[in-house]
């Protein structure tokens, strides 16, 4: 009887990304305080201004507590099969960063990001890129509380001290 090393233990169904191509791209990090920086900005100019970041949180089943002020949320489970549908939009749109973030963008959101600059070579495009928010929304939480953050959950913060 053979076993196969890479199959998850008895029992256990396999990650939810075992299914996926593996990214390949590697990606640039913001920190928290730039992505607070750019969101400043945009809300002191003028009311119609045109933005060139997006805000991407990829958290599902975890989304609790808020979310950055302005992200979308496109959870990491579903990202891969929208990424061509996120490009044509974010073209459209002049996005020129796509910051992706999870919990604490050391997993989904990097993977997340990673697969949209992966795309974003395959198409040849060079006038956006796909950026991973440092220590994801934990880590902004940590440097700013509930500033910048639409949905708050002060009781949420509470409870993970």
């Amino acid at each position: 009887m053979s076993t196969d090393v890479n199959a998850p233990p008895s029992g256990e169904a396999p990650p939810w990304w075992a299914a996926l191509p593996e990214p390949q791209a590697a990606c640039e990090t913001i920190e928290n305080s730039d992505v607070m920086a750019l969101l400043e900005k945009m809300l002191a100019g003028p009311k119609h201004a045109s933005r060139n970041f997006l805000l991407v949180d990829v958290r599902r089943t975890d989304w609790d507590g808020g979310t950055v002020a302005t992200s979308i949320n496109l959870p990491a489970q579903s990202f891969y099969q929208t990424r061509p549908v996120v490009y044509q939009l974010c073209k459209q749109a002049g996005i020129e960063k796509i910051i992706f973030y999870c919990g604490s963008s050391a997993g989904r959101g990097t993977r997340c990001a990673r697969w949209m600059q992966d795309y974003l070579n395959e198409v040849g495009e060079t006038g956006i890129k796909a950026i991973i928010m440092a220590g994801g929304i934990k880590g902004w939480h940590k440097a700013f509380g509930g500033k910048m953050m639409e949905n708050y959950d002060e009781k949420f913060w509470a409870a993970k001290a």
